[in-house]
Parts: structure tokens; C-alpha cells; sequence
């Protein structure tokens, strides 16, 4: 394990993009962690590579938690959302390089059918996932996201 040299409060944030996905009937998806002994639910998100846009980003993660893409965009956010990570955590993250994470978060369309929706990915993230009224998320997310969700909905609200 490597050392870690960087104060947590000079750590950059961790560039992410979050995906609010919405079905026919204006739930939101969400999935459960599987690497969490708490109940923690979140919507999709994960880290933008080099190079790489966020909707570009956006398309891969989806994929890469959900099995699917099947997926148009609907909005972006207008700013960059961040979020700190508990130092616990943040030292066992990805070497403790970053304090939270940085996303711009994407409203999309869900264009499938339930039965596209794979959590048993290749690398997985959520052990169940549903489909849930967005407000609802904001409770069952972990503490320290739950601010980032309140955003979301500021912005996303009217497409639900």
C-alpha cells in the first residue's frame, strides 16, 4: 500500500460524472451498494478518464454499473457538483489522492426495458436497484451526498 503524502484538505477533487436516469414515469433509478454494510442507495456515477467528455463518460459508466446505455440525453447540470469524503474513506479511495469528488451530473432518458438493466456487471456495484421517486433519494443516500441529491433535484425536479 502506498503512503500517503497529501493533507486531506489540499487533496483535488476526483472529476465524476452522475447520472440521474429517468423512466417513462419519472422515477429515478438507484442502486444499492454492495461494498457497504449501511443501506446506502445511489444513482450511477463514476470518474471521467483523460481525455474523455462527460457524456462520453456518462455512456461508459451507465454501461459499465447497469449493463445498459439505452439512454438519451434530456439536460445538463449547470455547474459542477462536489462532495467531501468522510478522511477514513477518503485515505482508502484511490490511494488517498483525492478529499471527495467533482461531478456534472446528467439527466437522461431511460430508452430500454427493465429486463436491459444488468447490475451482475463485470465489476459490480449494486447488489438491487429500483426504481424510485427522486425525493426519496435524498434519505437514502449516504450522509455526505445527500447535499449534492438536494441539488440535483433543484435542477432536475421539473422532469420528474
Amino acid at each position: 500500500m502506498s503512503q500517503i503524502t497529501t493533507a486531506y484538505d489540499d487533496r483535488p477533487y476526483r472529476p465524476c460524472v452522475g447520472i440521474f436516469l429517468l423512466n417513462p414515469h419519472g422515477q429515478v433509478f438507484a442502486g444499492r451498494r454492495i461494498d457497504s454494510r449501511a443501506e446506502a442507495w445511489q444513482m450511477p456515477q463514476g470518474g471521467i478518464d483523460p481525455g474523455e467528455t462527460p457524456i462520453a463518460a456518462c455512456m461508459r459508466e451507465m454501461c459499465e454499473e447497469i449493463g445498459t446505455n439505452d439512454a438519451e440525453l434530456i439536460k445538463e447540470h449547470s455547474e459542477w457538483l462536489n462532495y467531501d469524503i468522510p478522511l477514513p474513506l477518503a485515505n482508502r479511495l484511490w490511494q488517498g489522492k483525492y478529499k471527495g469528488q467533482k461531478q456534472k451530473w446528467m439527466a437522461m432518458r431511460f430508452t430500454g426495458s427493465d429486463a436491459d438493466i444488468n447490475i451482475a456487471t463485470a465489476e459490480p456495484e449494486f447488489c438491487e436497484w429500483r426504481w424510485l421517486p427522486a425525493a426519496e433519494l435524498i434519505d437514502l443516500a449516504v450522509p455526505f451526498k445527500r447535499g449534492v441529491y438536494e441539488r440535483i433535484l433543484v435542477e432536475f425536479g421539473d422532469l420528474t
